[in-house]
């Protein structure tokens, strides 16, 4: 495994974080597994030297937390891993139930330390941006929650780069604790932090940790999954022709290696020069090993443009744009790939 300082923090956290919204119960969603079919899944990331946990107050409405936070338990010492939480999208119904008013926030944390079975998060994160509640008091609720020891950091997730500023802005001026890590979507298929937020992240001293580096599993070749076939998210976002292009490349650049779809798109992530670390959620043990050989696997040039080539710019993917992405044209493929096509 290979670590990295995160940001400009002195947390050391392995390049491969493990992903949980696929660990709960499948009353939330038909893809999500059980306790008991997540734990070898858990045991096997942290034998391999994961140290970096990912969940959220809404994977399973809650019961993420309780299920992941129990096979923690048995599995590892607390000061021993690094674990992150989010707030935003809540676990129920209510008029104060999500968002980032500071009630919500307050309410959130210990929600999450009593299902967690912990005293405190390394990182307490922001979901989303909330428009609706002015950025002082979200910021100062989470400064008093690191004040108060039950968040060693804190961290922000999907968002615009001028909202970032906002946040970053409204630390500095009150002295208040600033976010150390950005968690955004980015693959293949998904390139548009590329323009703004990851140089911005760069020149703030935030860490990048990457989620979705398979285009919710659009990158794996395997469409016909439960999870392809049950989740309307992975319709909205990569349903243009220009992603199924970049499927397509994708798998050609596997099949002249002799490896797995997914682990030519995780290490072309891992390869970012704008990434620190990347999300994991696997299926199965052999699912996380396709994303430990990727850590070694390095794309050449003629790779990296076949990899590349289809991109176009699209609306950024946040819950502002859904529904409005742009139909993408690809550009035409060079002579390496179209003679294997031919032999083919």
């Amino acid at each position: 495994m290979q670590y990295i300082r995160l940001g400009n923090s002195g947390l050391q956290v392995s390049k491969l974080c493990l992903g949980t919204m696929n660990m709960g119960t499948p009353d939330w969603k038909p893809w999500i597994f059980d306790e008991q079919r997540s734990e070898p899944i858990v045991k096997h990331a942290l034998d391999a030297g994961v140290n970096f946990i990912d969940l959220a107050d809404f994977y399973s409405a809650g019961v993420g937390e309780e299920v992941v936070g129990r096979i923690l338990k048995r599995l590892v010492r607390r000061e021993d891993i690094v674990v992150t939480t989010k707030v935003g999208y809540g676990t129920r119904q209510g008029i104060n139930a999500s968002g980032h008013s500071r009630k919500h926030i307050m309410d959130s944390i210990d929600a999450s330390l009593a299902r967690l079975g912990m005293d405190y998060v390394d990182i307490y994160m922001l979901h989303f941006y909330d428009v609706n509640t002015p950025v002082e008091e979200a910021m100062g609720a989470l400064n008093d929650i690191v004040r108060a020891g039950k968040a060693r950091y804190i961290g922000v997730s999907t968002m615009l780069t001028g909202q970032l500023a906002k946040i970053l802005m409204a630390c500095e001026r009150n002295g208040w604790a600033r976010p150390i890590n950005m968690q955004l979507q980015l693959n293949c298929a998904y390139r548009e932090e590329e323009r703004e937020m990851i140089p911005f992240c760069r020149d703030q001293g935030l860490g990048v940790s990457v989620f979705s580096p398979l285009a919710r599993g659009l990158l794996t070749g395997d469409a016909q999954s439960t999870r392809n076939q049950t989740d309307f998210f992975t319709q909205q976002m990569y349903a243009d022709e220009a992603s199924f292009e970049i499927a397509r490349s994708v798998q050609r650049v596997a099949q002249r290696r002799g490896v797995s779809n997914a682990q030519i798109a995780q290490a072309w992530v891992l390869g970012h020069p704008g990434v620190d670390c990347m999300l994991v959620g696997a299926d199965t043990t052999a699912q996380f090993d396709s994303a430990l050989a990727a850590l070694e696997t390095r794309l050449d040039e003629e790779e990296l443009y076949e990899l590349e080539r289809n991109y176009t710019p699209c609306d950024v993917i946040n819950d502002y744009t859904a529904g409005k992405r742009i139909l993408r044209v690809a550009r035409p493929m060079r002579e390496t790939f179209s003679l294997t096509e031919a032999v083919a």
